[in-house]
């Protein structure tokens, strides 16, 4: 792999997260007969949708709420030279995102532990087993 390219998540995984809702019969019937209808392609498509709707709907609170939190939106990955540069400087990072926020496979945990001081993630938090576990008390 080249040095500037990394793996954040296995190729079967694409860039989605499988959640579980559970939804009423009732609602779940207006859905398929929305579906069947074709206004959309499958239940999937539907939330989807709804959701991207919702979010669209909320758009100016949810920016105020991303300035006010200091939250980076979309994708942060966290480097060995990052952290590095921070413990050396004798400071620590106080990592948000609102997206996906991966840390560098090639991070020990005890680098992480000693450049992170804590790490908020709203979305996807990617990193090796042991980083997570040395920084399950500073995750929010």
């Amino acid at each position: 792999m080249a040095n500037n390219v990394w793996e954040l998540r296995p190729k079967s995984g694409g860039d989605t997260e499988k959640i579980t809702i559970n939804l009423g019969c009732v609602d779940l019937g207006h859905v398929d007969l929305l579906v069947q209808d074709g206004f959309y392609s499958n239940r999937t498509d539907f939330i989807r949708t709804a959701i991207r709707n919702q979010i669209e709907r909320h758009a100016e609170a949810t920016k105020q709420s991303v300035a006010r939190r200091s939250l980076d939106l979309g994708l942060r990955h966290i480097t060995r030279e990052e952290l590095e540069a921070a413990r050396a400087a004798g400071r620590r990072l106080d990592i948000g995102v609102l997206g996906l926020a991966s840390i560098a496979a090639d991070v020990s945990p005890e680098l992480a532990r000693a450049a992170i001081a804590s790490i908020s993630v709203l979305g996807t938090f990617q990193a090796s087993a042991a980083v997570k576990a040395a920084l399950a008390d500073r995750v929010r």
